[in-house]
């Protein structure tokens, strides 16, 4: 294949973008970066050498954008211009169209933050030579696109064999598999919560790394904070928790609203109120700042940094529709969901929910997930319940199955009319929890585009 010229394959990438946006397409997020790696495949490798400052990569089953909206504010405060893709597209064509966009802004992008698939994340990695690579979690997700955990946790071990000396490596240590990928030849954060006051009361029915990467025993787990992550140890070789890095100390939830958080770090304690809400969204906050930390940010710049920033996209977002908060909570597998519905339990009012469940690539094919999601302790809750999307009845069953009377459950197919039945059950003074999966959530949120109650996703930045 004949290789087009830096200037021209970077002109007609752009020019797919805008016609993308032009015609209706979508945000041309990621078709300019597939027509620019046709043209000249080590655009990447070409681009991210510009970077003065080099960059950072987040992954993670879930958080990942949330993560990286939080990483962007401390590296504003931090005065640096950065390049990410921020509108969410973050497999390697993604990657390259926000390299491309970022070669033509003013200032220079001194820095590249970027948000990766979890499967897509070694080509990316291989390309980029970050800086930084922060690993937040691994949850069972779209098992037919890929396969068991286990097959990715091996695909990343692999991974970080070929990254330079110099990368550093921010780990989640609550997680064990994440915890495991450790090599002793990079520099490696490990962050976590250690507040006891956050712990359920034993792993989920669903959890998912329960055994240990070193032997294959069974993981003993001393407190849990959310899923399988907690603190572990390994009764058979004696494999546990490595010691806290960065390490969130206290953990007080408002409500459906914020988390207040202290954390420590070795340059120092920092505090913050997070405008979101849940343990994951701790969890979140301190995988920021160990990020932070990794780029030598200081603690009285991070803490304001992560208090001053807005949720991402559908991610705890709050919209205003017809007089009535909308706030999308995105659930996309059973441990996003179920810390979902522990979030909105918070709320000591009855709730008024719309739960929107699909099925196509994007959310993975196999809906079986929703049962070992763990709805039971919203029934009494429920002041109205509107389900839909492509996969409605299954949803409707699910509510049913697990105790709620059928005529408490409005199926409604189409997004457009179950959002318009949800508002009108809704009262003016009560928000709205919508609890879409993620083709779900852009599709309402499209709706609350043409409705003037949100911009578009790769508008908001």
């Amino acid at each position: 294949m004949t290789i087009a010229p830096r200037g021209p394959s970077r002109a007609v990438a752009r020019g797919v973008g805008a016609l993308s946006r032009r015609l209706g397409r979508g945000g041309g997020t990621s078709a300019p970066g597939r027509v620019l790696l046709r043209l000249r495949p080590d655009a990447i490798q070409d681009l991210a050498g510009d970077l003065a400052r080099g960059s950072l990569v987040v992954s993670a089953t879930n958080g990942k954008t949330t993560t990286s909206r939080l990483i962007a504010g401390c590296l504003g405060a931090e005065g640096w211009p950065v390049v990410a893709n921020r509108a969410g597209a973050n497999l390697v064509y993604g990657v390259a169209t926000a390299l491309l966009e970022g070669a033509r802004v003013r200032p220079t992008p001194e820095f590249g933050l970027f948000e990766v698939d979890e499967f897509a994340l070694p080509e990316v990695v291989a390309r980029l030579a970050p800086r930084v690579v922060v690993l937040m979690n691994l949850f069972r997700d779209q098992l037919d696109r890929y396969g068991e955990l286990e097959a990715i946790t091996d695909a990343w071990a692999r991974m970080i064999t070929t990254l330079p000396e110099q990368t550093v490596l921010v780990l989640n240590a609550d997680d064990p598999a994440i915890a495991s990928l450790a090599d002793g030849l990079h520099r490696t954060l490990y962050f976590g919560i250690d507040d006891p006051g956050i712990a359920i009361g034993a792993l989920p029915h669903a959890a998912d790394s329960i055994r240990c990467r070193v032997c294959a025993g069974p993981l003993v787990y001393s407190r849990v904070a959310l899923g399988h992550m907690g603190v572990w140890h390994c009764p058979a070789c004696g494999a546990r928790r490595p010691d806290l890095d960065i390490s969130a100390r206290s953990v007080r939830l408002d409500g459906t609203h914020a988390v207040d958080l202290e954390i420590l770090t070795p340059t120092g304690p920092l505090a913050a109120h997070i405008a979101l809400p849940g343990v994951h969204n701790a969890y979140n906050a301190t995988a920021a700042a160990a990020a932070a930390v990794a780029l030598d940010i200081a603690p009285a710049t991070i803490g304001p940094a992560l208090a001053a920033a807005e949720p991402a996209f559908g991610r705890a977002e709050r919209l205003h529709l017809d007089g009535r908060e909308v706030v999308l909570l995105l659930a996309k597998n059973p441990a996003g969901a179920n810390v979902t519905v522990q979030t909105v339990a918070l709320d000591p009012d009855p709730l008024h929910l719309l739960i929107a469940l699909n099925d196509r690539t994007a959310d993975g094919r196999d809906v079986s997930w929703i049962w070992d999601v763990d709805y039971e302790p919203l029934l009494d809750r429920i002041g109205s319940l509107v389900v839909t999307g492509d996969r409605a009845f299954e949803m409707a069953l699910r509510f049913v199955y697990a105790g709620l009377d059928r005529s408490h459950v409005h199926i409604v197919p189409d997004p457009a009319r179950a959002l318009d039945l949800a508002v009108s059950f809704t009262p003016p003074a009560r928000p709205l929890y919508v609890l879409p999966t993620y083709t779900a959530m852009l599709e309402l949120r499209a709706i609350l585009v043409t409705r003037g109650a949100a911009d578009a996703y790769w508008a908001n930045d």
